[in-house]
């Protein structure tokens, strides 16, 4: 997900096709979740992750700007410590809460991501946020309590619930780890290489499980779109749309990733989602949006910043 912070995209000049480009993000990281669910239907856990991280590299490989921008050497710890808590942890996490939560309910609780990003600022920077930030994050906090309590019963687990805020955690702290070195070096080069580092980490793991993995083609084709679409050509689109349509107007499209979830988790995997979880990804995502929200004057404009790459701005939000 790209480190800006989303707000809602500017209507003027953008017609059909912009409209469905500016989405094409959104929609493919909603489907992360789902493409998560069908692999653990015949890859083991551990073995996820390292899978997807390594066609995502592949598929970035083949982008001369990932490859060719030169990271300054007093940057690369930064790097290896984005490619453990931006990538190999929490993305780790996920197929293993899946196991035990529907994949409709771990999309849901996502959109809450940057209500931990924005704490996570605050807290960095010392400073308190501002009123609009603050009704933002208590909107969030009680859209992720009416998601997760309907949802630790039945089917779904505490436990696995639990997974899936460690992960926020991690994916609060790591964004804003990623803010300087993205506005330095561009979103593609700093992903590209956060992903050599996560994979380098999980390989062992997944390769001690590989004699559990079966061929299954429904979930190999979902591998293969949670690795080439969702870990790389989303991010590829992302960086485009930022340099078209100013990086706050493309990150936008990180809200649809919840709705997209849960209609497909409903609609293709039969979950039963309790209503109660569906409004509360409603005030979830309200809130996320005011908790991303900053003052800025009037006569500043929202242009696109550094065009070609998604660039964060102190405003950060979700992955």
């Amino acid at each position: 997900m790209t480190t800006t912070s989303p707000t809602l995209p500017d209507t003027h000049h953008m017609n059909a096709a912009a409209w469905i480009t500016w989405a094409i993000p959104g929609v493919v990281w909603g489907t992360s979740f789902f493409f998560i669910a069908e692999c653990l239907d015949a890859f083991p856990a551990p073995l996820i992750t390292p899978l997807r991280v390594l066609l995502g590299f592949a598929t970035l490989t083949l982008v001369p700007k990932a490859r060719r921008t030169r990271i300054e050497r007093a940057d690369l710890p930064r790097v290896v410590l984005l490619g453990v808590i931006w990538m190999a942890v929490p993305l780790s996490l996920f197929p293993f809460a899946e196991q035990h939560v529907s994949s409709s309910v771990t999309g849901m609780l996502n959109g809450a991501t940057p209500i931990f990003v924005t704490v996570v600022a605050a807290a960095w920077a010392k400073s308190r946020p501002h009123r609009l930030q603050v009704v933002g994050l208590l909107l969030g906090l009680g859209g992720v309590v009416l998601i997760a309590l309907p949802a630790g019963s039945g089917d779904n687990s505490w436990g696995g619930i639990a997974l899936i805020f460690i992960a926020l955690v991690f994916y609060g702290f790591a964004l804003n780890v990623a803010v300087p070195l993205q506005r330095r070096y561009g979103a593609l080069p700093v992903l590209w290489r956060t992903q050599g580092v996560a994979f380098v980490l999980t390989a062992p793991w997944g390769l001690a499980t590989v004699g559990e993995a079966r061929f299954e083609w429904g979930a190999t084709m979902a591998m293969v779109g949670l690795g080439v679409l969702g870990t790389a050509l989303a991010y590829v689109l992302m960086a485009d749309n930022a340099g078209r349509l100013g990086s706050s107007r493309a990150s936008a499209s990180v809200y649809l990733i919840p709705v997209v979830s849960l209609a497909l988790g409903a609609v293709v995997r039969d979950e039963q989602v309790a209503a109660w979880s569906v409004v509360g990804c409603g005030v979830a995502l309200v809130g996320a949006w005011l908790a991303g929200r900053q003052p800025r004057p009037v006569a500043q404009a929202d242009e696109p910043e550094l065009a070609g790459a998604a660039q964060p701005t102190r405003r950060t939000a979700a992955r």
